[in-house]
């Protein structure tokens, strides 16, 4: 279809979604179909939806998917939805790590646009081959880090690139949970059997599994690239497989510091995530179990509480609000952004301009790449006692 041709078929249709995974039983495969539908941009049409056959038929028809759209393997999708005159502009994959990288290779090759959870790949070589794939491709790729989706997240990150804060010197970041405090992977509970085992979750445990998202949250916000760290990860429910505590020094190109605790055995702890970012001129705090709420000081001045929609929120968290002032929004609206972004970069690349400037702030498979960079050298570092070890992805 020629590039001019788009401006009304952008009208009349929304973009068709295909997932992978997130049929019954799974946990994330609905946050993402629910973030899709939140703007209207996207239709979901398609999907494999599990690896058993039956589950991906009934979850299939749990959605209202047509009967020849209800695929029992990702390859067979990706063929047919290829070959389809109205076949998905993407595919979002929502399984467990290991399954990945295959799908989306796969439509990455087909010249479908991919949406893909964290972290990216198995491992790093895996990442790097899918960062040489999605750039050949040309297509999008969109790593569904949630957490750059926050208004204030994005605001902070402009403070930073704007000079409010001056030159950052300082970085503190943690994400921590109390869920894995006790034995349930070893109880057959599904969630948590997955995520501890190394074919399924890769090298990292709660450094995977979480701990990225504390990384990418302070890469998103600073804009620093991390030089190397030093780990210490630890199992402290007995014959687990992998780390469920990891405590992280960072050191940034260009002199900054930092530090990450990343846990999933902290009692008292829900799903708390949290950044501190300070400069020569100021610093700022946000924590996401307090979303809409950034902690702004100037230095030698008063603490300053900017709210998501009230006075002192810039244009670029404006554009990422939909409720009013203290009417509370966050973790499906944080996705939701992620999709509505994906939605006009993909309608902007088809269509021959240039993208809404507050749709291009997205977790990139550069980005992808960079998160496995820093879970293996935190899992070498650890291993190694402790050591400083660099941290490169082959940019």
């Amino acid at each position: 279809m020629a590039i001019e041709s788009f401006g009304t078929e952008r009208a009349a249709r929304k973009l068709r979604l295909g997932m992978v995974g997130g049929g019954r039983g799974a946990f994330i495969g609905a946050v993402h179909r629910m973030a899709a539908r939140l703007d209207d941009k996207w239709d979901i049409v398609a999907g494999a939806l599990s690896a058993n056959p039956d589950n991906a038929k009934l979850s299939g028809q749990d959605l209202g998917l047509s009967d020849d759209r209800i695929y029992t393997s990702w390859e067979d999708m990706a063929e047919k939805e290829a070959a389809r005159e109205n076949g998905i502009d993407a595919v979002s994959i929502v399984t467990p790590n290991q399954l990945h990288f295959g799908p989306a290779k796969a439509f990455l090759e087909r010249g479908i646009n991919v949406i893909c959870d964290k972290p990216m790949t198995l491992d790093l070589e895996e990442a790097k081959e899918l960062v040489k794939i999605a750039r050949a491709s040309e297509c999008q790729f969109v790593l569904t880090q949630n957490n750059t989706g926050y208004p204030l997240v994005r605001q902070a990150r402009a403070m930073v690139a704007d000079g409010t804060l001056g030159t950052i010197q300082v970085v503190r970041t943690s994400y921590v949970q109390d869920w894995l405090t006790t034995a349930l992977d070893q109880e057959g509970q599904k969630q948590a059997a997955w995520r501890t085992d190394p074919k399924q979750a890769g090298a990292g445990g709660s450094i995977g599994d979480i701990g990225v998202h504390a990384f990418n949250l302070a890469s998103f916000i600073t804009g620093l690239e991390l030089d190397e760290v030093c780990a210490d990860l630890r199992s402290y429910v007995p014959n687990r497989q992998l780390d469920d505590n990891a405590n992280v020094l960072l050191r940034y190109q260009g002199g900054a510091s930092g530090t990450l605790w990343t846990s999933q055995v902290a009692p008292g702890n829900y799903n708390r995530l949290s950044i501190e970012v300070y400069g020569t001129k100021g610093g700022i705090q946000w924590v996401g179990e307090d979303n809409d709420n950034l902690y702004y000081t100037p230095l030698g001045e008063p603490t300053r509480c900017i709210t998501r929609g009230g006075p002192g929120a810039m244009d670029v968290a404006n554009a990422a609000t939909r409720m009013p002032p203290r009417h509370p929004e966050g973790y499906i609206e944080g996705f939701g952004n992620l999709y509505s972004n994906a939605a006009e970069m993909i309608w902007a690349q088809r269509e021959g301009r240039e993208p809404d400037r507050f749709a291009t702030d997205l977790p990139t498979v550069e980005d992808g790449a960079r998160g496995l960079a820093f879970i293996e050298a935190c899992v070498r570092s650890s291993q190694n006692g402790a050591s400083w070890e660099k941290v490169s992805w082959g940019a």
